[in-house]
């Protein structure tokens, strides 16, 4: 399905220039641009990815991961294809970097598919969800309408005008923070570490729920010195803000080796240092799935898998001593 798309200018020479993203493609006619989901049509952005879905599942909202929003819940989850990264490592290359077939749902579907199936809402997820603005920009108002929560999965890699146009329609928004270092994201993603962190603070700043993902990467970007320095950034946000380290496994072009349980453990325990809540995502290592109360240390959340067993909480507060905690569940 096509649409004209926003967030594009037109020059005199015919060729047009992408506003949505950092990468700022610059089109002449019948190029595409770097997310393969917009065009150059005679001097208008023409989007081709709208409504076009690559997959749609019911997933736990932990796997997102989101373990602070409706813990237990499940989830519509859905994504186009395409990105406007090209990361390495991306472990879902074959609809974020290739095209795999697509059927169209329009958004008012989408949102009455998310409604019958008993799900929260919809989570736009397993590509980039902001490569999609103009279907989200349709279909999170739906989902709202209809009771449900509109829910990111995203490298945060996306303009601050299409972000501030959408902010007011998104409940929570897991970002991956893949790095602490602009080199990384140069040479590992072809993007740019500052506009993600700028997505960071101006989705706190709107308050909308916020986790952070960090993928560790063998011999990238796992060292403590690394691992310390992004762990000391996030202490200018709220240390409330749930970390998630996930461990890497070899795929699409690296084959660094997977990352180790030790550095694992290593992470969390900086991390805890400064934050609130830390999980471990990847690797079964004990109690790092769990959520505690800050306070008093109270085991608020067992979990195992995307199985939950709420323990002591008590809608946002412990049960134990009545802290409260950064839990959306009610």
């Amino acid at each position: 399905m096509e649409r004209i798309g926003k967030y594009f200018s037109s020059r005199e020479d015919g060729k047009i220039k992408c506003s949505l993203c950092p990468v700022g493609c610059v089109l002449k006619a019948g190029q595409r641009g770097i997310c393969q989901g917009r065009y150059n049509n005679n001097g208008e952005m023409v989007v081709t990815n709208y409504g076009e879905v690559v997959s749609l599942c019911i997933d736990p909202i932990e796997k997102k991961p989101l373990y602070h929003f409706y813990p237990g819940s499940v989830i519509l989850s859905t994504g186009p294809n395409g990105c406007n990264l090209k990361c390495a490592n991306c472990q879902n290359w074959n609809i974020s970097q290739e095209k795999a077939p697509t059927d169209y749902i329009s958004p008012e579907a989408m949102a009455s598919i998310s409604r019958n199936e008993n799900s929260i809402g919809v989570a736009y997820t397993y590509t980039e969800p902001f490569i999609w603005f103009e279907y989200l920009l349709d279909t999170m108002p739906l989902v709202r309408d209809q009771g449900g929560f509109n829910v990111l999965v995203t490298n945060g890699y996306v303009m601050l005008d299409p972000l501030n146009e959408l902010l007011p329609h998104i409940d929570a928004i897991n970002i991956d923070l893949k790095s602490i270092e602009d080199s990384f994201y140069r040479k590992i993603c072809h993007g740019r570490l500052k506009n993600v962190q700028d997505t960071i603070l101006k989705a706190i700043e709107r308050g909308v729920h916020i986790e952070i993902t960090n993928l560790l990467i063998t011999g990238l970007n796992d060292s403590v010195e690394q691992i310390t320095k992004l762990v000391d950034w996030l202490g200018n946000v709220p240390r409330g803000t749930p970390l998630h380290f996930s461990r890497y496994f070899p795929t699409y072009k690296l084959d660094n080796p997977a990352t180790s349980a030790e550095i694992l453990k290593i992470a969390y325990l900086i991390a805890k240092e400064k934050m609130d809540y830390v999980y471990v995502g990847n690797l079964h290592i004990e109690g790092t799935s769990d959520t505690f109360c800050p306070a008093c240390g109270a085991l608020l959340i067992s979990r195992s898998g995307y199985r939950i067993n709420i323990v002591n909480l008590k809608k946002d507060r412990c049960g134990q001593c009545g802290f409260l905690i950064n839990m959306r569940n009610s």
